[in-house]
């Protein structure tokens, strides 16, 4: 079951060096009919993965058929989640077991669809994308650890490290594994609160 709240997520990670990915390689229109959020990691990068859209014939120069490559992050190149506004990205890559996107530059619509589905999508600089990808590439068991409080991504082995920015109010979504919905409930009394404040005026 994938996770809701995001604090450190520690893992290797599966380094995808492209550039420009759009959501329609990211999940092919092809699997969009389904209306819950279930099922379509299996479709994740689908026209890459196989040969002829066949699962028995896996493409092994892809990055996610080499078994040296595995874990909860995704390092991906820059402009990563282009294309149409299909919230499906998100479910895919959530759905396959990643917690974590890296990339150097985001689509707007992407980003946030990734947060409204407890994907963290942690922009880096390309120079330090770049490390990201050489450590990941020179050992596939590097450890990157991703820290959402304090807002740093490292490289565990060299203890590079690097801050990145994200929205206060959905830090503290993922931090407590929040929705929209869940968020007002939270603060339902200091709501209330001021409600009463301003009927007293």
């Amino acid at each position: 079951m994938s996770r809701k709240s995001i604090n450190i997520v520690s893992s290797p990670a599966v380094p995808l060096r492209m550039e420009n990915v759009d959501t329609d390689q990211i999940i092919p229109a092809r699997f969009l009919k389904a209306t819950t959020r279930d099922g379509f990691g299996k479709n994740l990068f689908r026209d890459w993965r196989y040969e002829q859209d066949d699962e028995s014939k896996p493409k092994a120069d892809f990055i996610l058929n080499k078994k040296q490559y595995a874990g909860d992050i995704l390092i991906a190149g820059k402009n990563f989640g282009c294309g149409s506004s299909r919230e499906h990205a998100a479910w895919a890559l959530k759905d396959y077991g990643f917690d974590v996107v890296v990339s150097s530059f985001f689509a707007d619509i992407f980003s946030n669809n990734a947060l409204n589905n407890f994907l963290l999508p942690v922009t880096v600089s390309p120079a330090f994308l770049e490390k990201l990808f050489n450590a990941v590439e020179t050992d596939p068991d590097c450890t990157i650890s991703v820290d959402l409080s304090n807002q740093s991504i490292t490289i565990a082995e060299s203890n590079e490290s690097e801050h990145f920015e994200l929205n206060p109010y959905k830090k503290e979504c993922l931090l407590n594994g929040y929705d929209d919905i869940d968020y007002l409930l939270s603060i339902k009394d200091r709501i209330e609160a001021f409600e009463n404040q301003r009927a007293k005026i």
